[in-house]
């Protein structure tokens, strides 16, 4: 199973990238193109998923974008690196939980790089450091092509947080790589790549 592993070093916006997705999706469908993992970062972007509500807009100044992705509302932006997929688990188990496994395990795996001891919690999706969330998730699922993705938070500004409930929470429960160990990991973008890629052709 061939996954391409695309590394964006410019920042792209947010409907570029989900146009793009949506692209890749059909091609998949099709059997026309190969499967993805895309590391990005988008500019300053406030996105809400299918469970979103309105009263998680704290700052009514902020413009939103619907999405169809999981989830509810979030901030995207510089200094949080987004791991976009479009995976075909037609080719694997058509098992959407199992799928999500290892997206967090991905995760946990790359933050133990920075010796940061991370979670899953049952209760909500996500990674937790200790009580505080430090990579989100939310997907989309058609026909067994997984896409959408996830955000892990380097050393973005998590005061961003504070104009919104992100993800249905205090946004005080927010945390980053930076957060916790005072440091900005530097060109690891392919070693993020690579970890998502062997974790998921291992299902």
């Amino acid at each position: 199973m061939n996954i391409e592993v695309k590394l964006s070093k410019k920042r792209v916006s947010f409907k570029k990238a989900i146009n793009f997705l949506n692209k890749r999706v059909k091609e998949v469908k099709e059997g026309k193109n190969k499967e993805l993992i895309w590391v990005l970062e988008h500019p300053t972007t406030y996105t809400a998923g299918i469970r979103f509500n309105q009263k998680d807009i704290i700052d009514n100044k902020i413009n939103i974008i619907k999405t169809n992705r999981g989830g509810k509302i979030t901030i995207h932006g510089p200094g949080q690196k987004i791991v976009y997929f479009v995976i075909d688990l037609n080719k694997r188990k058509k098992d959407i939980r199992k799928f999500i496994n290892v997206i967090e395990k991905s995760i946990i795996d790359f933050l133990d790089i920075y010796k940061i001891k991370a979670r899953r919690d049952k209760a909500n999706i996500g990674i937790w450091v200790k009580n505080k969330k430090i990579a989100a998730i939310g997907l989309r699922v058609s026909r067994w092509i997984a896409y959408h993705g996830c955000s892990i938070n380097i050393n973005n500004n998590l005061k961003n947080y504070l104009k919104i409930i992100p993800c249905g929470l205090d946004s005080k429960k927010i945390t980053s790589i930076f957060s916790e160990k005072k440091i900005i990991p530097k060109s690891y973008e392919i070693k993020l790549a690579n970890i998502f890629k062997r974790n998921i052709q291992n299902i």
